[in-house]
């Protein structure tokens, strides 16, 4: 139960993370310590990102729920993996989808 709570508190994290990018004033960047290209439209940038996180954080702590069967059931393979699945789609959805939609042209 308590390694459940604990993986629901870092999905948590990523869903204050969408709060936060959605009172954002400038745009807010997804990868660390890299400088964000010129975005065209900041608001509905930050939307869209918002939207990414939300769903990052909801289906995050989705995955977690095989940890309430105990941390020595054999389903916890399926939420690291799924994890790592998950992580993956954002990265290529954030280059492919919102990276190009909303690049200043």
């Amino acid at each position: 139960m308590l390694a459940f709570i604990l993986w629901a508190l870092f999905g948590c994290f990523f869903i204050v993370l969408g709060i936060y990018t959605h009172n954002a004033k400038k745009a807010v960047g997804f990868w660390a310590n890299a400088e964000l290209f010129p975005v065209e439209n900041i608001k509905a940038y930050n939307r869209a990102m918002e939207k990414l996180w939300y769903v990052y954080g909801t289906i995050f702590i989705l995955l977690g729920l095989p940890l309430l069967d105990g941390q020595n059931s054999p389903l916890i393979f399926l939420s690291v993996v799924g994890v790592m699945i998950e992580t993956i789609a954002v990265m290529a959805f954030y280059t492919l989808v919102i990276k190009k939609k909303y690049r200043r042209k």
